[in-house]
């Protein structure tokens, strides 16, 4: 490791040191906008009084904190550690060993990008959720960020001080301008869409035009038509408003998408107007999901996300090896990750007549709770008849539901990888490396352990990534585990033997 350590590009940040001085241009600018509700009542009161000092120590202060942010943070990497020094009053300082770093993201927002700079996020699969427990060295130069980037990722405690260069980048997959088709069957388009109308209603309710949009005042149709043509035509309208949003919204985040592999890491690259690059050391990689939620399911699509050790919730989107793509093309690039296509071709166990009826107790039951509820009060209350009509579509769309999930849950141990698929509106098959399980889980509920069915988790080493096995028998979760990863678990065998045998 010392040697690895002694690198020229490690070895050059061992003192203490600032980012680049073109960050005096960024922090300023930044603290005027979060600052700027207050810099315009500041504006608002100068102007009243006649006066304007107000205005120019309004304008100061945020400035003068973008320049103490820029003067009072500094890193260095020494000692086999990256150390972050950052605050003037509150000194707060990030510190982590090399060995511990997983992924390395290079993020660069229009105005980083105009000055030639780059934020460096260095994931190392710490719990904390908190922003101020994030290692980034923001900003960088870009060249200077790449070359820190590959010395980074290279220092690990299995790699060869005497390492080859770099060999050049193969590109893996490409972005395919054709795959926006597959925008508007995702979530992102209502969760924009949400907000716009979020936005527009708070707008128009401070203009105090919502008594004009109150439906009780709809007595006539807006155009003329029958009043359902009119609502026919709104749904239209606000479908085409989502897909669109969606559409736009992908390509933000997707344009240039590129996916290579180079000095034994993973390199992705995307976006329009914020650029990200990830990178994920292949020692790093234990597996891959194949994520296939219902709206892209219809039409064929998927996307595929990496398990990487150390990785918790707030980082996976880090881990997004292909956006929403056809499926064929997202399992291709699943199979060149793992390096082997049984876990992704190979058939599925089934959990067996307990775990199925789970699946349709699960759906069915709130269902026809519901559609009894509905019931109820149509007759005890005088309701409208039809509102039967969706209870009785809820009621046939959980059955759907529930045969969709049991047809879905299965597991498997092929080619050194334990895989689980579970799920209907949002199906997921993972395969997970055997050699990356450091642990097993068995959690029951009361449901479950009547049923004689377990929840079989296997956890890698840090972050929150692991792979859940839903509803498998006890003595087939505990004989799958030690399968996968033996005498492991072999002090439950005996234990779960002796409860399900005849005797007892």
């Amino acid at each position: 490791m010392t040697e690895a350590v002694s690198r020229p590009e490690l070895a050059r940040d061992h003192d203490w040191q600032r980012l680049d001085p073109r960050m005096l241009l960024v922090h300023p600018v930044r603290e005027l906008l979060r600052f700027l509700p207050v810099l315009l009542g500041v504006f608002v009161a100068g102007t009243a009084s006649g006066g304007e000092p107000w205005q120019l120590i309004g304008v100061a202060v945020p400035v003068a904190l973008g320049v103490l942010r820029y003067l009072t943070t500094s890193f260095r990497i020494a000692g086999g550690r990256v150390e972050l020094r950052r605050g003037l009053l509150n000194r707060h300082v990030l510190s982590t060993p090399l060995d511990r770093v997983r992924t390395i993201d290079l993020t660069a927002s229009p105005i980083h990008r105009l000055l030639g700079l780059t934020t460096v996020r260095i994931g190392t699969g710490t719990a904390s959720s908190s922003d101020d427990d994030r290692l980034d060295l923001d900003g960088l130069p870009v060249g200077r960020a790449d070359a820190l980037r590959e010395a980074l990722l290279r220092v690990t405690p299995s790699d060869d001080p005497g390492v080859t260069p770099t060999p050049a980048a193969r590109l893996v997959l490409g972005f395919d301008p054709g795959w926006v088709r597959f925008a508007p069957f995702t979530s992102s388009g209502l969760v924009i869409a949400a907000g716009v109308l979020g936005a527009l209603t708070q707008l128009v309710n401070t203009l105090g035009g919502f008594d004009r949009l109150d439906p009780s005042r709809w007595t006539d149709s807006v155009t003329g038509l029958p009043v359902w043509v009119d609502v026919a035509g709104g749904l239209v309208v606000l479908l085409v408003l989502v897909s669109g949003l969606a559409i736009g919204g992908y390509l933000v985040a997707n344009w240039g998408f590129s996916l290579t592999h180079a000095g034994g890491a993973w390199h992705l690259r995307r976006g329009l107007l914020t650029t990200r690059e990830t990178s994920l050391d292949d020692n790093r990689v234990a597996g891959v999901s194949v994520c296939e939620p219902i709206g892209l399911r219809l039409v064929g699509g998927a996307q595929i996300r990496a398990i990487v050790t150390g990785l918790d919730r707030k980082q996976e989107g880090s881990a997004v090896l292909v956006p929403p793509a056809p499926l064929r093309v997202g399992v291709g690039v699943a199979r060149e990750v793992l390096g082997v296509s049984g876990p992704l071709d190979a058939a599925l166990v089934g959990h067996g007549p307990a775990a199925r009826r789970r699946r349709y107790t699960r759906a069915l039951v709130p269902a026809a709770a519901l559609a009894t509820a509905v019931l109820l009060a149509v007759v005890w209350r005088d309701l409208a008849a039809w509102l039967l009509v969706p209870a009785f579509i809820v009621l046939v769309t959980a059955g759907f539901v529930a045969a969709d999930r049991a047809r879905s849950l299965g597991h498997a141990l092929v080619d050194r990888h334990v895989v689980s698929r579970s799920g209907s509106l949002h199906r997921r098959r993972d395969a997970l490396l055997v050699d990356d399980v450091i642990g097993w889980n068995l959690r029951s509920t009361w449901f479950q352990r009547r049923a004689g069915l377990t929840t079989l988790v296997a956890t890698t080493a840090g972050g929150s990534q692991a792979v859940r096995i839903l509803d498998l028998p006890e003595l087939d979760a505990v004989a799958l585990a030690e399968d996968a990863v033996p005498h492991l678990v072999a002090q439950f065998t005996a234990r779960l033997s002796a409860q399900h045998s005849p005797a007892s």
